[in-house]
């Protein structure tokens, strides 16, 4: 019976510990049109950030390891892109919002750096994880055809730098 006890214990907190590491940011703006996830594997080594012309952010891409995700949301106007060094991370997402869209984005990363593309107007929003080695992982949100209307962030820890395995 105590063995029992004993592994039910250690499967419990086995499973419980990914949690402590994971945050998230929950998301800002308005919230219409497509919902959306950033996906891949590994680490974020890349931003892409599109921006209409004095006006708000149309369009993200994020790439994991070498490979680009997905563009979400419009790609043709004034384009910002940041690439990763070796380790480096982004700790920090801030930006502004209004209702329908997505005005400013800013991502820090570890080594201080920073990528800003949009206008510094309206409300502020500042994301960054519960945990202190964690890193972003994902973004989710909405966009529609003009751009990126809601914003949230996903956080998490890794487990072995040499595999690039979350938790």
């Amino acid at each position: 019976m105590f063995s029992f006890l004993f592994f039910a214990v250690l499967c419990t907190s086995c499973l419980a510990a990914p949690l402590m590491n994971y945050s998230y940011s929950p998301s800002v703006g308005g919230g219409s049109g497509t919902s959306f996830a950033t996906t891949g594997e590994g680490r974020i080594t890349g931003i892409r950030v599109y921006e209409r012309s004095s006006a708000y952010i149309c369009g993200i891409q994020l790439r994991y390891g070498g490979i680009w995700d997905e563009l979400v949301g419009g790609g043709n106007e004034h384009l910002q892109e940041l690439e990763l060094f070796d380790g480096e991370t982004i700790v920090q997402v801030s930006g502004k919002y209004q209702n329908s869209y997505i005005y400013q984005i800013r991502f820090v990363t570890s080594r201080g750096r920073s990528l800003v593309a949009g206008q510094p107007t309206y409300n502020s929003f500042n994301f960054y994880a519960n945990h202190p080695d964690a890193e972003l992982k994902l973004l989710s949100g909405r966009f529609n055809s003009a751009g990126i209307t809601s914003l949230g962030a996903h956080w998490g820890t890794i487990m072995h730098q040499s595999h690039d395995t979350y938790v």
